[in-house]
């Protein structure tokens, strides 16, 4: 069991690196106040909707608002893994510390040593007579 929760526990803290490492990007296409299209790692699709410069004449240039709006989200992931226990304040350090050390306490197993003082001797054993002497009572 033990053996087993080991295991358990250290796929979950690889998967978990893992993850943490990785940055994503979703974009988001909406037109009006409806969402059209995500997107991860790629270009949202275009609804076809967008305005484009009508020229009237070749001096006038008219612009007309789209109703279309692009939302691009960055999840930067974490490019530093390994964190140094120089750079953290002395009272982190002594939380730290105690945390694991207590936390640890938690999970051990200690087994239970019978103490039998050497200055005293054992008490002697009873004897049970009526096994000892093989006579009982039918």
């Amino acid at each position: 069991m033990k053996q087993f929760f080991q295991e358990i526990s250290s796929l979950l803290l690889a998967s978990l690196v893992l993850i943490s490492t990785f940055s994503f990007i979703v974009e988001k296409h909406y037109c009006g106040r409806f969402l059209v299209d995500v997107a991860v790692y790629s270009k949202a699709k275009d609804c076809g909707m967008d305005m484009m410069d009508h020229e009237d004449s070749p001096g006038d240039h008219v612009k007309k608002k789209s109703c279309c709006k692009d939302e691009i989200v960055v999840l930067e992931g974490q490019d530093e893994l390994k964190v140094s226990f120089d750079q953290l304040e002395f009272s982190d350090q002594l939380f730290i510390t105690s945390f694991f050390y207590s936390f640890a306490d938690l999970f051990l197993l200690h087994k239970e040593k019978a103490y039998i003082p050497k200055e005293y001797s054992p008490p002697e054993r009873y004897k049970d007579v009526q096994i000892l002497f093989e006579t009982f009572l039918i």
